[in-house]
């Protein structure tokens, strides 16, 4: 594992790993131990520009070498993947605070996309289209975008970095990816190494570590990316959006969430529970898709809350390196004293703590609150932390209320005992996903991914990624003269 935060602790651009020219470092920091795992001298403005110069030249040519010539590097990927596991594993519990079994969940799924990437080279198809004009023939191009801006967040950095990453590649576009300045080596250069071992050819994909402090918007108004993918707050978001939309650019946008799970009477309760936490505190509840808000029936909400609570008290909190650990660390100190003052801000309002942790250092234990005001603003905004809201509700109208009284509209989930009231629910919903009877952390490569509201733009995963990474162009032949009015 130490390699790869020091071999990898650079800047990839045109098949060369070299240092920045910036006039400072980041420092990679392991958030549990607070070791000093790397030092990386940041991109500069004009290193952006090198990066996307690179891959607009070598994008044409892997465009033109064809699907299979593709696919065999992305499948080369995974099977390298799959050797590296434990290595990569290793990495993403120094340098994000990862457990074993949120390490084992990332990972599993990125080979699952990785998979689908590779499926996805064979996927385009050019259509003829009818013509309502004698001797026309209508072609339709599905064509590569050229090449493509990704911006990964800290919490899944080597997966989410990779749903846009691979997929780009497979559709023929080159890519130039900035990984969060607190995951530069799982969000960006160990995906770099890995596509540079399977034989992806120079300028192809491009890493750069650095800062906006650096570089401002250098990396969204370039002149060469026609999409920037972006995964992240819907503050940034929003900026990212404004700025794209400037220059005439695509945009796509997975942002925020304040998903809900909801508890109806019917609901097998010890079941409900188990997927409540999980959805909760996995990874210490730095999800998009985490369940900010358990809503649960009022005639069942003494026996669900005491499970529950009985549950979250079991929790191990600790060294992420410990397999029995359960709640590691969070990224960094902001997030830690953010999370705090969500609690206490709460309980200045009137809530209740069923079980309040401790914060030591950036180990953040998890806390229950009821009794929250019904008029306060922590229920409506996303609490990026190990916090649960358990908030009772009378009937399944003021549940439906309840859930889309937020602007955001990412996840969510209905526990019952009747799949179709289940449905039912689920179609009431403003978000982009909804599960009946599970939780409201999934992903899977083959599904639309996105939200609506404040929650994102655009979709990715399976046939929704054509439309991500792609675009059409319309090629008409005039078979025979045309008549023309003048």
């Amino acid at each position: 594992m130490s390699s790869y935060f020091t071999d990898l602790a650079q800047q990839y651009i045109d098949g060369e790993w070299r240092p920045g020219t910036g006039s400072w470092e980041i420092i990679d920091f392991n958030p549990y131990d607070g070791e000093k795992l790397a030092s990386i001298t940041i991109a500069t403005v004009d290193e952006i520009d090198q990066a996307y110069r690179a891959a607009a030249r070598a994008q044409k040519e892997w465009a033109e070498a064809g699907p299979f010539a593709r696919r065999a590097v992305l499948e080369k990927a995974l099977l390298l993947l799959e050797e590296r596991e434990q290595e990569l594993t290793e990495v993403i519990i120094a340098e994000l605070g990862g457990t074993h079994v949120k390490a084992g969940f990332e990972l599993h799924l990125a080979k699952e996309f990785l998979r689908e990437a590779a499926s996805l080279t064979m996927r385009p198809e050019d259509r003829l289209i009818p013509s309502p004009d004698p001797g026309k023939e209508n072609r339709l191009y599905r064509l590569p975008v050229g090449v493509v801006g990704v911006i990964s967040p800290f919490n899944f950095p080597f997966l989410l970095s990779l749903k846009s990453v691979a997929p780009a590649l497979a559709l023929g576009n080159a890519v130039v990816l900035k990984p969060h300045q607190d995951t530069p080596v799982a969000g960006g250069s160990a995906i770099a190494k890995l596509f540079e071992d399977a034989g992806l050819p120079a300028g192809l994909l491009n890493v750069v570590i650095t800062d906006i402090a650096e570089i401002g918007d250098a990396f969204l108004a370039h002149p060469v990316p026609k999409v920037i993918s972006f995964t992240g707050s819907d503050k940034i978001g929003r900026h990212v959006a404004t700025v794209c939309a400037q220059h005439f650019k695509r945009s796509v946008l997975e942002l925020g969430g304040n998903s809900a799970l909801v508890v109806l009477d019917d609901a097998d309760i010890d079941y409900a529970v188990d997927a409540a936490v999980f959805s909760r505190y996995v990874h210490q509840g730095q999800v998009c898709m985490a369940a900010n808000r358990v809503l649960v029936d009022r005639s069942i909400a003494d026996t669900f809350t005491a499970k529950f609570v009985a549950k979250v008290k079991s929790l191990k909190a600790g060294d992420p390196r410990d397999p029995q650990t359960v709640i590691g660390p969070v990224i960094n100190a902001s997030q830690a004293e953010s999370i705090s003052g969500t609690v206490e801000q709460a309980l200045a309002e009137g809530a209740t703590a069923l079980v309040r942790g401790t914060t030591t250092g950036n180990l953040v234990e998890p806390s229950v609150l009821t009794d929250i005001p019904a008029d306060s603003g922590l229920l409506r905004q996303e609490v990026f932390g190990p916090v649960a809201f358990l908030i009772p509700f009378d009937g399944e109208e003021e549940a439906v209320r309840l859930v889309n009284d937020t602007p955001y509209g990412l996840s969510g989930a209905v526990h019952t005992g009747d799949v179709e009231r289940g449905i039912r629910f689920a179609q009431r919903i403003d978000t982009g996903m909804f599960h009946v009877n599970d939780g409201t952390v999934h992903d899977e490569p083959l599904v639309p991914f996105g939200g609506e509201k404040n929650s994102g733009v655009g979709r990715l995963n399976g046939e929704t990624t054509l439309d991500a990474f792609t675009t059409l162009k319309w090629i008409s032949v005039q078979r025979g003269r045309s008549g023309f009015p003048f």
